[in-house]
């Protein structure tokens, strides 16, 4: 099926696809760190749904508390009624994650994407300043819904709208206009001159690392001081944690550690814990501002991802276990792409944690790895502007020897393709 170009997926699904167009095997089931096509070929999964996967495909508790659920005529749909699912979700979330942190953020359930939360993040933000700017970063990526889209940098995805994107500044990351440029320099400036013309913000939304727009990390210091700056001229801080979020940074929260207190936090993607749609808005009690309704949608959390997400959590975040495994594969993970790094002149390594990946310096080659390394049976992808970084998100769980492996047939890609280059250079 996966040759066939008059397939159903040819013939009927939208142009819109595309992780399928760089990896177009047909998949039918995947445990751990690993998927299997129709063939009966397997692969290791570096992508992890883009961060969805932090667990691994079918973790065997939350499958077993899934299906239990299903069969015992659990709710399969409630709007946003009182649940038991839901009572033990918020139970395990508060225990193991909010106070252990000294958070106070009431939780918001939007809808099932992390767009759903950004769009109600800006919209909180607004209200609860009476102000409409956001200041948003270059190369951020917040969604394609059209509020999110207004902050989301990217040309191509910007180009979609088909309307104008009104609402926000956009201003320099860190490291945007060099390693000797503190870009909250011209921040500060911009914020504190009034005659500047950037509008007194509603909220500055940031992330503390880029995972779309080519894996910058942000430093510590940059960080605080964007939030010192928030503080100081009455804007809300806005962290965007739905890629860099569940511990794909190495905490739970990626900006933990740091001396910061985001107002307003958004997560999707592993926050189900299983693959399943659930998102969230956390918000700091004093600017939960919506009435009753007023920021709605007919799948405002999701009873199923309730299940797995409470299994998850007291499975991962009880105690600090698998912070601590965590940060050993990320050390495995910097070694490896040090050494791909090492193949080509003027690469750099970008990213943190188990969020990391080379920029090559063309997306074009990137591309080639990416595809070399499917052909071997790994599935990775790229990320930034023009595509240029090798991009690894395995998943968390992924056991040593399998990461190992997967590492070796990335880095067996890059020495081939770098080796044909070389050699059609010649």
């Amino acid at each position: 099926m996966t040759s066939d170009t008059n397939s159903v997926f040819a013939r009927r699904e939208s142009e819109a696809r595309s992780y399928c167009r760089g990896i177009p095997s047909t998949f039918s089931s995947a445990k751990g760190s690993e998927m299997t096509d129709s063939d009966g070929r397997s692969y290791i999964d570096f992508l992890a749904g883009c961060s969805s996967l932090n667990y691994g495909h079918n973790d065997p508790d939350m499958k077993a508390a899934l299906v239990e659920h299903i069969t015992g005529d659990g709710l399969a749909h409630a709007l946003d009624l009182h649940t038991d699912t839901k009572a033990d979700f918020l139970t395990a979330f508060e225990k193991h994650v909010l106070q252990p942190r000294d958070m106070d953020h009431r939780v918001m359930f939007t809808g099932p994407t992390g767009a759903n939360a950004v769009e109600a993040a800006m919209k909180m933000a607004r209200k609860a300043t009476g102000r409409t700017n956001i200041i948003a970063f270059t190369n951020g990526f917040h969604g394609v819904t059209l509020g999110a889209l207004a902050a989301t940098g990217n040309s191509y995805h910007r180009g979609g709208a088909g309307v104008s994107l009104d609402g926000v500044t956009r201003m320099p990351y860190d490291g945007y206009m060099g390693d000797r440029t503190d870009t909250t320099e011209l921040l500060a400036a911009m914020l504190s001159d009034p005659s500047s013309g950037v509008d007194k913000p509603a909220a500055i939304m940031l992330e503390t690392v880029q995972g779309e727009g080519g894996l910058t990390a942000a430093s510590p210091d940059w960080i605080r001081r964007v939030a010192e700056l928030a503080k100081e001229h009455g804007a809300l801080l806005i962290v965007d944690d739905i890629q860099a979020g569940c511990g794909r940074t190495g905490t739970f929260f990626s900006f933990e550690g740091m001396g910061i207190e985001p107002d307003i936090i958004t997560m999707a993607k592993s926050v189900s814990g299983f693959g399943l749609p659930l998102a969230l808005t956390l918000v700091r009690p004093e600017y939960d501002v919506f009435g009753p309704a007023e920021h709605n949608g007919t799948f405002r959390g999701n009873t199923h991802a309730f299940v797995t997400a409470r299994v998850a959590i007291e499975k991962f975040w009880a105690n600090a276990n698998f912070q601590q495994e965590i940060a050993t594969k990320a050390l495995m993970l910097t070694t490896a792409l040090e050494e791909l790094a090492g193949m080509v002149e003027g690469a750099r390594l970008k990213g943190r944690g188990m969020m990391q990946g080379v920029d090559v310096g063309s997306g074009e080659l990137a591309e080639e790895i990416c595809a070399r390394a499917y052909d071997k049976g790994l599935i990775i992808e790229t990320s930034g502007p023009n595509d240029e970084v090798v991009k690894v998100l395995a998943p968390l769980t992924t056991p040593e020897a399998t990461f190992r492996k997967g590492l070796g047939l990335m880095l067996e890609s890059a020495r081939e393709v770098l080796a044909q280059s070389k050699l059609a250079a010649e």
